[in-house]
């Protein structure tokens, strides 16, 4: 499920990403990522139980909390708890499970192509944006 056609497709279509470990350490991926999402014009959703706000963004404890339409559900996580991910992101009808790069989960990517919802893992969000808009596909 990781190919381009499906990268892109999310890219371009899914405007609402939740960021399930978004922190609020400037110096941290999970951080510099979701800056960039929003600052090309992505809804950031921070999902962390330690934060109030992060980007100038309320944050949620879970993706359970949030009442308002996900599109992608953008995942900072261990690989082990991808599966409960993307179950939540199931419940809250998100259409994508984004894994960054570095996770990889056999049981989510299942879990996904079984309800479908578009799966990508071990790839950056960030760099797959910067990359199609420098071909000008988005």
């Amino acid at each position: 499920m990781n190919t381009e056609e499906t990268i892109l497709f999310i890219l371009k279509n899914f405007k609402v990403v939740a960021v399930v470990g978004c922190s609020r350490d400037e110096a941290k991926e999970a951080h510099k990522i979701p800056k960039y999402l929003k600052e090309v014009g992505y809804k950031i959703i921070p999902i962390n139980p330690n934060a109030e706000f992060i980007l100038g963004e309320k944050a949620y404890p879970s993706l359970l909390d949030v009442k308002e339409k996900v599109d992608v559900v953008d995942v900072f996580r261990p690989a082990k708890e991808a599966l409960e991910i993307a179950k939540q992101a199931k419940q809250i009808g998100a259409k994508a499970v984004w894994l960054q790069s570095g996770i990889i989960s056999k049981e989510a990517e299942e879990f996904c192509k079984n309800n479908n919802i578009l799966f990508v893992e071990n790839r950056c969000m960030m760099v797959e944006h910067a990359k199609l808009k420098k071909e000008e596909k988005i």
